[in-house]
């Protein structure tokens, strides 16, 4: 009992942390820097709402980590962070204790548990967490430009409010959300969010210029030639002709801004940086060794403005095959699941910091700040959205635009099996296959994010890799009126209601009752709380087994399901009389009895209680 009593407690908190706590963390970690006074604090709200949860979470669930460690680019990362701690050893003495060096390597680890836990199990928020962090960064962004003009002098560089210190890295945040804004306008469907990401794309642009960097121009160069090509389109012309007329635009106007500087001794960095980096070249001088640089420009600098010369200078020729692994092994994953939108946002952040990283930064693991929207934040979405995509988790189906003369075609002589006052929902084609509709959502409603359409398709994926039997997809629709639509063939049997009205012998009708009772507790242990769950959604198949129809209404948790959410599964179906009838009158006892096989005696006694006490009115049907 009491070992029962604490795998339920850890199951909550497992379930607590990844559907709340995770979500949370990372999007603060995302915006946070916009409206928190400084780093340390966004330090600190990092570690109090991703790592530590994430810590804890692989510490409940040690399986969770097989996953992670069968992903190459996580792997190539860990056996970077291993070497870079390994080279320790041949640093110089240590200022701080060896458990402070330590702790960047493992929040950056961290860092990828936490969203490859985040993707599985709460895959449907990752757009609208991503879409409210950039709204954050546009609020703030406009606000911080219009401070700007109104104080402006000739020679100053837009720094922004919060946590930024420094134009320079405030620019690869600005970029960051100018290269999402980007991406969006590239790879939404809805012209509501067309027209809001083309402004916000312009707005994250001037702030970009506003801090006077030329940095980033390269970098959002190199983005928009990438998103140009991973989502080839119609857009893509115009993305590119842009490109052209917008880099034209900034050499003219802002040209000042960009030769006043000339080379900012970038040249004379990095062949003093290359003298260093020639003296250990294969090991490097160290994860925690200093390096000072100069130029000659009146004071010395730490930093070579390279990644990829800082990977060099402390961890070597070996520490940088790794670095370079990762980074070629995300673009790669990326261009082959370009059909998930998510891919080309996180590749396309990847290269926004491989060109910012040309020609700035130089530290190879740090504690969170404006570096690891140019690397890591990127690198960790991707590894996550591999893992999940290879596991079938994530849809990966194309959608195909369906003319109103297409749609009137496929319909042709299909018999309606549903409709509403708006017309037909379900109808059966001349070649005995399903097409679905969906009607249109407002375009913030999380049904703009993740269509129903898309929601039914991932989820028949995710319950056929439980060993549930489902329908299976044949294609994605969009329609003109932003209505979406699912093309399936449907399972061979009848609804368990249509079977039990068949059954005349009571015997035989109890045997079934007592069957649907384990399938019953068979998806509550698994996770499976499929809201719209009753007697005409569950499908007794040719080969006598049950499976599940209509599923866009359904979400799999990270563990079995709670007392309190099996309650509501019940009430659902105690509203209609024939099911309530069946099942939690003639034959409760049956049901209670193939419930227990799988479910435990808590899980039973409380079935037992929410029918004895339920008085909630029925629905006929």
């Amino acid at each position: 009992m009491q070992l029962s009593g604490f795998n339920n407690t850890s199951n909550r908190v497992f379930d607590f942390i990844c559907l709340w706590i995770l979500p949370l963390g990372y999007f603060l970690l995302l915006c946070a820097m916009f409206f928190l006074p400084g780093r340390s604090l966004h330090h600190k709200m990092f570690y109090g709402l991703f790592s530590i949860p994430s810590f804890i979470v692989l510490c409940l669930r040690p399986r969770e980590l097989k996953e992670l460690l069968r992903e190459p680019i996580f792997v190539a990362v860990l056996l970077f962070a291993a070497w870079a701690l390994l080279s320790l050893s041949w640093g110089p003495p240590m200022d701080q204790s060896v458990t402070g060096q330590f702790k960047p390597a493992l929040h950056t680890l961290l860092l990828f548990a936490g969203c490859y836990l985040l993707v599985r199990y709460r895959s449907e928020i990752i757009q609208p967490l991503l879409f409210s962090a950039a709204m954050v960064g546009l609020i703030a962004s406009a606000y911080n430009l219009f401070m700007f003009t109104r104080h402006y002098e000739p020679g100053m560089r837009l720094i922004g409010s919060g946590a930024f210190d420094n134009p320079l890295l405030s620019s690869h945040v600005f970029g960051f959300f100018c290269t999402y804004w980007l991406s969006v306008s590239m790879t939404c469907k809805r012209r509501q969010m067309l027209w809001l990401s083309i402004p916000a794309m312009a707005i994250m642009f001037a702030t970009v210029i506003a801090t006077g960097s030329r940095t980033p121009l390269v970098a959002l160069t190199l983005a928009a030639l990438w998103l140009s090509f991973i989502s080839w389109n119609r857009r893509s012309f115009i993305l590119l002709g842009t490109l052209l007329i917008g880099g034209a635009a900034v050499a003219v106007l802002f040209s000042q801004m960009i030769v006043e500087r000339g080379d900012s001794y970038r040249f004379e960095i990095w062949q003093l940086a290359l003298q260093k980096i020639a003296e250990h070249p294969w090991i490097g001088h160290g994860y925690n060794a200093t390096l000072t640089l100069d130029p000659g420009i009146g004071y010395t600098l730490q930093e070579p403005h390279s990644f990829a010369l800082g990977v060099l200078y402390y961890v070597g020729i070996f520490g940088l095959l790794p670095w370079l692994f990762f980074q070629v092994r995300c673009l790669l994953n990326s261009w082959r699941y370009r059909l998930q939108p998510l891919f080309i946002i996180a590749s396309t952040w990847l290269v926004f910091g491989i060109g910012a990283g040309l020609t700035e930064g130089g530290g190879i693991i740090s504690r969170p700040k404006e570096h690891w929207f140019l690397l890591w934040i990127p690198l960790a979405l991707v590894a996550a959205l591999s893992i999940n995509q290879r596991a079938r988790r994530l849809l990966a189906m194309p959608i195909r635009t369906l003319t109103p003369a297409a749609l009137q075609q496929l319909t042709a002589s299909a018999q309606v099996i549903e409709e509403d006052g708006l017309g037909p929902k379900v109808l059966r084609l001349v070649d005995g296959s399903f097409l679905k509709l969906f009607r249109r959502r407002r375009w913030y409603t999380s049904g703009s994010f993740n269509p129903y359409s898309e929601r039914f398709a991932a989820n028949s994926e995710q319950l056929r890799n439980l060993g549930i039997p489902t329908p299976q997809i044949l294609d994605l629709y969009r329609l003109k009126d932003g209505s979406s639509a699912v093309h399936y063939s449907p399972l061979p049997g009848s609804t368990l209601r249509q079977v039990l009205q068949g059954i005349t012998a009571p015997a035989v009708r109890q045997a079934l009752v007592e069957r649907f009772g384990k399938f019953m507790a068979q998806l509550h242990e698994q996770g499976v709380y499929f809201r719209s769950l009753h007697l005409g959604n569950v499908l007794v198949l040719d080969d006598g087994e049950f499976g599940l129809i209509d599923l866009a209404d359904m979400r799999i948790y990270p563990s079995s399901l709670s007392l309190s959410l099996r309650k509501r599964n019940l009430r659902h179906m105690q509203r209609y009389a024939v099911d309530r009838r069946w099942l939690f009158e003639d034959h409760f006892g049956a049901l209670l009895q193939g419930y227990a096989v799988m479910a435990s005696k808590s899980a039973v006694d409380n079935l037992h209680r929410q029918v004895l006490t339920g008085s909630h009115p029925a629905r006929a049907h």
